[in-house]
């Protein structure tokens, strides 16, 4: 086997505001693994939050490379992947993306059906609407209306603008089911007053109210939530979610920070054994970065797998989701393919 990869920029079409930062861009490193005549592809994006940049992608990718090359098996490198614990999440996970790409397109079969995902034939996700002014949050929920959409995500900040908003994008997109995602800006006391001022206006749900890293309080606040609460960054890993047990609603299964499609699968049965949903979701990233876990959706309640609609150009093609609802495009593989040279 061959690895190869190269550097691209992923830029949005407007800046995402979320309550602790403001995007306009990502880079991307796309990894390419050839064996036998097929290609297997992946994605890592950087992230300042996690500390990965391109030189550290590129430092592990190339320490990563002697294994790669002295493979001539996908099937056994997969096994190989639960090893990669020197890796960073991100970069594991676009590592583990190529190398099950791969091995179903020498089998002719989807990563769906090579992992044995649930069967799907369609998945609407949400669609996220970034910190903005209520006045624009509303153009853009009746655009996205307009479009297909059914589920729109807001992202809020600290409660001062937040009831006033989310009720203008209800009124707006009255059918339209609504989740909440506030990155944590919120104390636990002052999340359950906003969740309860918040519950009349039908809210499905909200992601880690409250700043991470004190599970006990978040569940705390979902025992008193009218809205189910789904954790977010204190659900990176299978111990993360074990330590929280039942306590919360829903966990969100990001590939790119657990470290890709078999650690998600081990979450998502962990969670699952517990009673607790499973929300997917992601970071901003193209279809090539979105597709491994589109390939889980059959196991979620909630799909928020949107990051490629938020760009002004995504490279990538084959999972849909302009319209409101994800595709697979039955293709061998991850089932996505350039639209040009990325």
């Amino acid at each position: 086997m061959k690895l190869t990869w190269h550097t691209g920029t992923l830029r949005l079409r407007e800046p995402f505001r979320i309550s602790r930062s403001v995007m306009h861009e990502r880079d991307a490193v796309w990894i390419d693994v050839s064996h036998d005549g097929h290609i297997g592809h992946g994605e890592a994006v950087t992230s300042v939050y996690y500390d990965l940049d391109v030189p550290r992608i590129v430092t592990q990718l190339e320490a990563l490379r002697p294994v790669i090359d002295s493979s001539d098996d996908p099937g056994e490198l997969i096994a190989e992947a639960r090893r990669w614990a020197a890796l960073d999440p991100g970069l594991r996970c676009g590592m583990e993306a190529a190398v099950h790409d791969l091995a179903a397109k020498c089998r002719g079969i989807t990563v769906r059906e090579l992992i044995g995902a649930p069967e799907f034939e369609t998945a609407r996700t949400a669609c996220t609407i970034g910190i903005v002014d209520t006045a624009h949050a509303v153009r853009t929920a009746t655009d996205l209306v307009a479009r297909g959409f059914g589920v729109l995500k807001v992202k809020l900040g600290d409660g001062a603008e937040d009831v006033a908003r989310v009720a203008a994008i209800r009124e707006a997109a009255p059918d339209a089911r609504l989740l909440l995602d506030p990155n944590g800006a919120w104390a636990p006391d002052q999340a359950v007053r906003i969740l309860e001022t918040l519950e009349p206006h039908g809210i499905s749900a909200v992601e880690q109210p409250i700043r991470p890293g004190t599970p006990a309080d978040l569940g705390w606040v979902a025992q008193r939530s009218p809205i189910p609460v789904i954790a977010d960054e204190d659900a990176h890993t299978i111990d993360d979610v074990r330590e929280l047990g039942s306590s919360v609603q829903g966990v969100n299964v990001k590939l790119a920070k657990c470290g890709g499609i078999q650690a998600a699968v081990e979450i998502i049965e962990t969670a699952r054994s517990a009673g607790v949903d499973v929300m997917l979701g992601c970071l901003v990233a193209s279809s090539l970065g979105i597709a491994p876990a589109v390939h889980l959706a059959g196991f979620a309640r909630w799909t928020d797998l949107d990051g490629h609609l938020l760009l002004a150009d995504d490279p990538w093609d084959g999972i849909g989701g302009i319209d409101g609802t994800l595709r697979l495009s039955g293709r061998p593989g991850l089932g996505v393919r350039p639209r040009s040279t990325p």
